[in-house]
């Protein structure tokens, strides 16, 4: 199943498109099928789950060919698809169920992180120590228990044989500087040094604190660039700030990210010299663990 949420970017742009071709304003549009000017604008925005029924109202006004209205009630149905995500709700957190469905048929996923341990590759253990830090900033949108539950569901997904090609900068300072106690911080540092020598289809790469960057200034919050399959769906940058995710479709925006990706992918450790600073991190963690029991 690939991404509801991409297929609504999509639809939407066919909707724009052709409307724009037939010359028609979009409060015209509205008039002739008796909906309200905020209704064409949600299905041309991608802003919520479309209504298959809303979508051949439109093309019968328009008057699209068959061959043309097939297709694109096909894409439309595809659009307003519900994923494994659905069932859990608000109490899984708005970020993740985004996540999940953007990963959902992906083809590539990439990620730079300079602040945690990406999601895909938390212990639940971690997972948990986090949500208590974000209890000390005020009250959790989402279930902790679901939030995990999910979790483990998007690894599951991802890390499958037949899942996307997962690509991760890691910033070193991630595991210099600890905030989750020792010990869970020492089982997810081994964690990530297992999942890196047994999952053929993930890289991780880090970022070392004392790496040479040219042509490119380090991103003060991380980001996620999507591909997919099917040509014709957009590729999607997202980028992390502190109370909610920005998500680009435009071209422009999403060679930005690309771009910086690339350039920071030059200064990155080898796979090999990664999973070693890595490993030599686990090692560490582990001495200081057993110096504090």
């Amino acid at each position: 199943m690939v991404s509801p949420y991409v297929r609504r970017q999509r639809l939407a742009t066919v909707l724009r498109t052709l409307r724009e071709e037939h010359g028609i304003m979009a409060d015209e549009l509205a008039k002739r099928i008796h909906y309200s000017r905020t209704k064409i604008s949600r299905l041309e925005n991608a802003y919520g789950r479309p209504d298959v029924g809303d979508v051949v109202k439109i093309l019968d006004a328009l008057g699209v060919p068959d061959d043309q209205w097939s297709q694109i009630v096909r894409l439309a149905s595809a659009a307003a698809a519900k994923g494994w995500w659905d069932s859990f709700g608000d109490a899984m957190g708005a970020r993740q169920r985004l996540y999940a469905d953007l990963e959902s048929g992906a083809a590539t996923i990439r990620e730079y992180n300079d602040t945690s341990i990406p999601g895909l590759l938390q212990t639940p253990e971690f997972s948990d120590a986090l949500v208590k830090l974000k209890r000390v900033q005020g009250p959790l949108g989402f279930s902790p228990k679901r939030m995990t539950e999910a979790r483990q569901r998007r690894q599951e997904s991802v890390l499958c044989p037949d899942g996307p090609t997962l690509d991760i900068i890691l910033d070193e300072v991630v595991v210099r500087r600890i905030n989750v106690p020792v010990g869970i911080m020492t089982a997810q540092v081994h964690h990530v040094v297992n999942l890196m020598t047994s999952e053929p289809r993930l890289k991780v790469r880090v970022l070392p604190v004392d790496a040479r960057i040219e042509g490119v200034s380090i991103p003060r919050s991380a980001f996620f660039l999507y591909t997919f399959p099917d040509p014709t769906d957009p590729p999607i940058a997202v980028v992390e700030t502190p109370r909610a995710d920005l998500v680009y479709t435009e071209a422009d925006e999403v060679d930005h990210h690309t771009k910086i990706y690339e350039l920071l992918g030059k200064a990155v450790l080898s796979s090999e010299d990664s999973l070693a600073c890595l490993a030599e991190a686990a090692e560490r963690l582990t001495r200081e663990a057993g110096s504090d029991g």
